[in-house]
């Protein structure tokens, strides 16, 4: 067991799945001379060569072609998108080839490749560099679509990422990387997809959050346990598939429910966990199903961002509010 950031559990996943499985191929641009932008892959070509750990041009929508390319010939290539913003030319080759491969093939083909992207604000970058677009992926069938919260569960998650036979859009908080560290045994032990984490239990609201988000929530549970209203605190961790008896559970116990995401609240995520609460929830529900998110805007610069990012005041704010409900 060893006390490391987000990115180095990363870089550890990485390489006990290259040690473990030779078909594992690390690509993306400056993963493997500069080993990332961030880190996450140094110290990859020079154990396990340039064979395996290959640079690529400034080409997303190449990156994520070449992807499919090697999953559909029993490859797990893991692709690097080295700011969430660049994405978006390779949406054609993830949609209409990643996420169709296994049922235009009926079942012949697989496509079991992993598209890494550090996502979301909170480290002052310019516009393209703080994207938060996981309710754009999750609306995808076929896709997997998972944001770790901690050092402990990056490694577990995306071990189970680079293992599951289809493809899994992996997105990183960016300000997480090295926000803090957590103890993370290598004993190459996923942590399972498809499945929510009840982070702290409670009895009065349930909270949900996901990915950079968790702190603040965290931070507002905690906020609120000194005014004596006991908050159960839910990291969604695997948007799709989503965890519905999970929520459900926690939200017809409660019977209040905020849900809190960093990107902008029209059409984010947090609305597909609202109208699934309310649907499945709604004779056992004190209070209208809530959220905090980011505003209706482009991540704004530096100064700004702070006022952007929803805060655990913020979310405090609004749990009190729906306690105020009978």
């Amino acid at each position: 067991m060893t006390e490391m950031t987000m990115v180095e559990a990363v870089n550890l996943a990485l390489a006990t799945a290259m040690a473990e499985d030779d078909r594992v191929l690390v690509l993306g641009e400056d993963v493997a001379v500069n080993g990332g932008v961030f880190r996450a892959t140094v110290g990859l070509l020079d154990r396990f060569g340039p064979d395996r750990v290959r640079d690529t041009p400034l080409a997303e929508a190449a990156i994520a072609g070449i992807c499919v390319g090697l999953a559909s010939q029993d490859f797990r290539p893991v692709a690097e998108i080295q700011f969430t913003g660049f994405i978006y030319p390779a949406i054609d080759q993830v949609v209409n080839q990643a996420a169709r491969l296994r049922n235009r093939t009926r079942g012949r083909l697989a496509c079991p490749m992993v598209l890494r992207s550090p996502c979301g604000g909170g480290i002052h970058a310019p516009e393209h560099h703080s994207e938060s677009p996981e309710a754009m992926f999750a609306h995808i069938p076929g896709l997997r679509v998972v944001i770790p919260s901690s050092p402990r569960k990056a490694y577990g998650l995306l071990l189970a990422a680079i293992r599951d036979p289809d493809p899994v859009v992996f997105l990183e908080p960016t300000r997480l990387y090295r926000a803090a560290k957590e103890d993370v045994t290598d004993d190459g032990v996923t942590l399972p997809l498809d499945r929510c984490f009840v982070e702290h239990t409670g009895s009065d609201i349930t909270l949900i959050a996901w990915g950079a988000m968790m702190r603040e929530t965290l931070a507002a549970a905690a906020d609120l346990a000194e005014d004596g209203i006991s908050a159960e605190v839910i990291d969604v961790a695997t948007l799709s598939v989503l965890d519905d008896d999970a929520i459900t559970r926690s939200a017809a116990k409660t019977k209040r429910c905020l849900i809190v995401q960093e990107a902008a609240g029209n059409g984010g995520f947090g609305g597909e966990i609202a109208a699934r609460v309310a649907e499945a929830c709604f004779f056992s529900l004190l209070a209208p199903v809530s959220r905090v998110s980011g505003y209706d805007t482009v991540m704004p610069l530096a100064k700004l961002e702070s006022h952007y990012l929803p805060s655990a005041a913020r979310i405090g704010k609004a749990a009190r509010r729906l306690m105020e409900y009978a």
